[in-house]
């Protein structure tokens, strides 16, 4: 992207009566930003949806001046600046049709790695959720995964430092321009995310920060992921908003189920409740239900694992398998007689203890 196209795109996202959609719209019709701040109005018009009060502001040149001001800023804090046709923009944020037509990225961001998926939940975390997201991203560390969140308190932030502890990239999209950071207190992780990952917003440097943001900034949460995992949540917050938006995109959703009584839990439960979301009870659901592999360097080798310990299920099955040879998922539950989705997450379990190993047709074998 030149310098004179961003400066034309970011005119266009700055008229206040033209969103995302609607700048996709124009700029599909006429070629360009640049086109479109060109065009004669009356030939606009005549585009499906397009109307007297969305152009208005559009060919005031103060847009093209607070651009420029904004491509200074940009150059200063050596950012990088996504179009929504480039090759380096979010592939499955492509798709969204509101996704925003510009994308400011600092730090080192790889997106190639296919495996992404953003984890969200109340910003009162309890123990138990800390626990079990700490535990989440420890197992699912084997896929490689992107871990995604909104920098915030809570959830967010603990999700966002479990993935630098086991070395995982993780992307803060924030609710504010890049020359800021909310909350303050998360200022000291900056560094350490910039380095393995980095922060995604849409929002520009001059943009006044209030809590409209936050929801305007989940799209980007789920959109760029290939699922959106629901830690814990009270009955109404943000976190369902960006389970609602995954789910309007047709992307998978998780939510981790806690006891009735549970404030925290009530999001969840709902969630799951209205079929909205899987149930997450075993990390590994994650994996099974995304249908990911492990690549084979990566697959725990068997000498390495000749003295693990397996629990009592794992036992079961194990012996099942030595006797029985090779066997088919569904002839293993119901022999071992456990729930199919149970038995798929413990031979999971055991594929990364390297005491089985699957075969081509739903098919698994001792080793």
């Amino acid at each position: 992207m030149t310098e004179n196209d961003l400066l034309y795109t970011l005119a266009l996202q700055h008229v206040p009566n033209i969103g995302d959609i609607t700048a996709k719209r124009l700029i599909g019709h006429c070629g360009s930003a640049e086109a479109v701040l060109k065009e004669k109005k009356q030939n606009l018009l005549k585009i499906d949806g397009i109307g007297t009060i969305t152009l208005n502001d559009l060919f005031k040149s103060h847009h093209l001046k607070e651009a420029e001001k904004e491509i200074q800023f940009i150059k200063e804090n050596q950012l990088k600046v996504l179009y929504f046709k480039g090759d380096s923009y979010p592939e499955k944020l492509k798709h969204c049709i509101d996704g925003p037509i510009l994308l400011f990225q600092s730090g080192n961001i790889n997106l190639k790695q296919q495996r992404i998926i953003s984890i969200v939940g109340a910003r009162k975390i309890t123990t138990n959720g800390v626990a079990f997201c700490k535990k989440l991203v420890e197992t699912l560390t084997p896929f490689n995964p992107i871990i995604v969140s909104g920098f915030a308190y809570g959830t967010d932030i603990t999700a966002h430092k479990s993935a630098l502890k086991h070395n995982l990239q993780t992307i803060g999209c924030l609710a504010h321009g890049l020359h800021t950071i909310y909350p303050k207190v998360h200022k000291k992780y900056m560094v350490d995310v910039e380095k393995n990952g980095g922060f995604f917003t849409d929002f520009w440097s001059t943009d006044t920060f209030n809590k409209n943001n936050f929801l305007k900034r989940n799209r980007i949460i789920a959109g760029i992921s290939e699922a959106t995992i629901v830690i814990e949540s009270a009955e109404k917050g943000g976190s369902l908003v960006t389970a609602d938006i995954a789910n309007s995109y047709n992307r998978d959703v998780f939510a981790v189920p806690g006891r009735t009584t549970d404030s925290q839990s009530v999001g969840c439960n709902n969630l799951i409740k209205h079929q909205k979301a899987h149930m997450l009870s075993n990390p590994l659901d994650v994996p099974y239900i995304l249908n990911w592999q492990l690549e084979d360097n990566k697959k725990p080798s068997v000498q390495k694992q000749l003295f693990v310990e397996l629990d009592t299920t794992e036992k079961t099955i194990y012996n099942y398998l030595k006797e029985n040879d090779k066997q088919l998922l569904d002839v293993i539950a119901i022999n071992c007689e456990m729930p199919i989705f149970k038995v798929a997450s413990i031979l999971l379990s055991m594929e990364l203890k390297g005491v089985i190993r699957p075969l081509p047709g739903k098919l698994f074998e001792a080793i």
